[in-house]
This record gives structure tokens, sequence and C-alpha cells, in this order.
């Protein structure tokens, strides 16, 4: 499985902190993501990246994180996409039922209201 990450601005320092969490865990991942902190960036773009990114995988069970300030915008961007079912997860038993019971594929996590450790937590469990 590899994962593809991409955030804006709001998920910038959270995005940086998931890759390390990740890198520790010995998962595959790939940043869609700015490589600096721009605060005039879009959250479309990224959502794109890491739907098109997705879509183009030749692995069995790509996924995606994408964050930003509140989850929503990344999480309606992304559902827009044929193929694609992000969640919006606020705590890891959600993030755990739209995996399992919805397939979802992507999880989208709002950097403003949860804070590094629940968000980890969240990837971890979910």
């Amino acid at each position: 499985m590899i994962i593809y990450i991409g955030s804006d601005h709001n998920g910038f320092h959270l995005k940086n902190n998931i890759k390390k969490f990740l890198g520790d865990k010995n998962y595959k991942f790939e940043d869609d993501g700015d490589e600096k902190l721009d605060p005039v960036d879009d959250f479309p773009v990224f959502a794109a990246k890491v739907v098109n990114s997705i879509k183009a995988s030749q692995d069995d069970d790509p996924r995606g994180i994408l964050i930003c300030g509140s989850g929503q915008g990344m999480c309606m961007t992304a559902n827009r996409f044929k193929g694609i079912r992000a969640c919006l997860a606020f705590d890891s038993e959600a993030a755990r039922a739209s995996r399992n019971d919805d397939d979802s594929n992507i999880i989208c996590i709002p950097a403003r209201i949860l804070n590094d450790e629940s968000s980890l937590s969240i990837i971890e469990l979910g």
C-alpha cells in the first residue's frame, strides 16, 4: 500500500509530522503537496493531485491523506472524482468505520480542529 499525502497551507505543518510518523512506521508514501509553506495556496489543487495519484497508481490499494483547516474543503473536492470515497475524520472510530464499512480510500483531517497527537492516532487506528 502506498499513501499519497496533500495539504494546503493550513495543514502544512501537520503534513510534515504525518510524513515523519509514516516514515517511522515504514509506510510507503508520496508527498503531493507543496515543499514549502505558501500562505496563498489553494486546497483544490492538492486534493486533485492526491486523487490523480491514487487513480494512476499501480498499487493494489492506494490511499490518501488530505489536510486542510476544516477538512471539509478537501473532502468535498476529492469526492467529486469517480472512484474516490473520501471521509472527514474527527476521531479514530469514525475513520475506522469509514474504512471498514464504506471502503473509504482517502481520509481528510481538519488541521485547525485536531492537534498532532489526535491526528496521528486517527491515522494509526483508522
